[in-house]
């Protein structure tokens, strides 16, 4: 049980973290001017968990076939790797503004789908296949999807309650700091493992 709750708690953390400022964050916010909160917020939900659930097993698979002090080494670059993505920052292309702002489908099956799409290949996918490696399948797919969908609710009730956008670039430098704190955390754990 104690594995499971480091996964929940870890996988919430860097997935909340890697969330600040994404552009998933500014698909919440203009669903919302456009749809109820609680509809948004269920679309996003089902879209994260099933990406989420496609990572973990990605990750889970990986994790049983490589070494563990491997894994660890190749996991640390990767959240170099996040946090100088996460610098670079997100954007919104006008095809996604367009798809946020004109649908005609239901709330949740707009925002569902949404999400889903611009969820693949992003690098909340690509850490949630990261710490799927290292800790259990289970505790990693909730924690990081409640740290996706409490981030994205964080980013409509201040989006709402401000009218503007949240501090971009504080938020991305502190996100970027802390990816590479967790990459450096795991590349000295996986070194003296492999000395």
């Amino acid at each position: 049980m104690e594995g499971f709750f480091v996964a929940l708690v870890v996988s919430f953390g860097v997935i909340f973290v890697a969330e600040l400022g994404d552009k998933s964050q500014l698909m919440a916010l203009t669903f919302a001017t456009r749809f109820k909160t609680l509809p948004v917020l269920i679309g996003i939900t089902i879209a994260t968990a099933l990406v989420h659930l496609a990572s973990v097993a990605i990750g889970y698979g990986l994790g049983a076939a490589l070494p563990t002090d491997w894994i660890s080494l190749i996991a640390g670059i990767a959240f170099l790797g996040f946090g100088a993505w996460t610098l670079r920052g997100d954007r919104l292309t006008e095809e996604e503004k367009r798809k946020a702002e004109l649908s005609n489908k239901s709330a949740i099956v707009a925002v569902g789908i949404a999400f889903f799409i611009a969820e693949l290949g992003d690098k909340t996918m690509l850490a949630t296949i990261t710490l799927a490696t290292k800790y259990g399948w289970f505790g990693t797919w909730l924690g990081s999807t409640i740290g996706m969908v409490a981030a994205d609710a964080l980013a409509i009730v201040v989006g709402r309650m401000l009218g503007r956008h949240l501090p971009e670039r504080a938020i991305r430098y502190g996100a970027a700091v802390l990816f590479a704190i967790c990459g450096l955390w795991l590349i000295f754990e996986a070194l003296a493992e492999l000395a």
